[in-house]
């Protein structure tokens, strides 16, 4: 183990876990992209951020007011499934950030990737809008948060690399607790 300046503690990547990829998956405001973004940094890994994998038409169609549907998707999901192989086949460590609400998205994902964990973060309705509205230049409205709890397929016992980590706790106790998940100590 390694103890960083900030506290938190890191085993460097070994072989076993050269090519893995963790998608960092849950609800809007769950902390995907701040807690991926520091495992990363303690791990010492790359980030990417699953916004940026969207294609053009995806990009246009949000910023014009309108939700991406499954066929919308599709191409994105795909993004992130190449992400996740070039990852692999590189012999590298990723972290990815990708909602992943549905099981079909999940599924998408893993196909022909067999060096993949998704780590959900996940937390009761009251405590993400809670976090919601004290993110600052970001204001989602509460009927989408609602929409986003609707749509997550928790997910299910059959779901071998799907690691479930409660963000209940300060943002050091859950990156923290994500880290001792990657390592086998949760």
């Amino acid at each position: 183990m390694t103890k960083f300046e900030n506290g938190l503690e890191v085993n460097k990547v070994t072989e076993r876990k050269k090519g893995n990829s963790y998608v960092f998956m849950g609800v809007s405001s769950c902390g995907k992209s701040s807690i991926g973004a520091a495992v990363a940094k303690a791990l010492e890994t790359k980030f990417i951020d699953g916004d940026d994998l969207h294609p053009r038409a995806n990009i246009i169609k949000m910023k014009s007011g309108s939700p991406l549907n499954d066929s919308d998707r599709a191409p994105w999901l795909e993004r992130i499934n190449d992400a996740v192989y070039s990852i692999e086949q590189k012999g590298e460590q990723g972290v990815i950030v990708c909602s992943a609400l549905r099981r079909q998205y999940r599924d998408l994902i893993r196909q022909n990737n067999s060096k993949l964990v998704f780590i959900h973060l996940y937390g009761d309705f009251e405590l993400v809008k809670e976090r919601m509205f004290a993110r600052k230049a970001h204001f989602m409205p509460i009927e989408l948060l609602k929409s986003q709890f609707d749509t997550l397929e928790m997910p299910a016992t059959d779901e071998a690399d799907v690691i479930q980590v409660s963000i209940d706790g300060t943002f050091e106790d859950v990156v923290q607790r994500c880290i001792n998940a990657i390592n086998g100590e949760a």
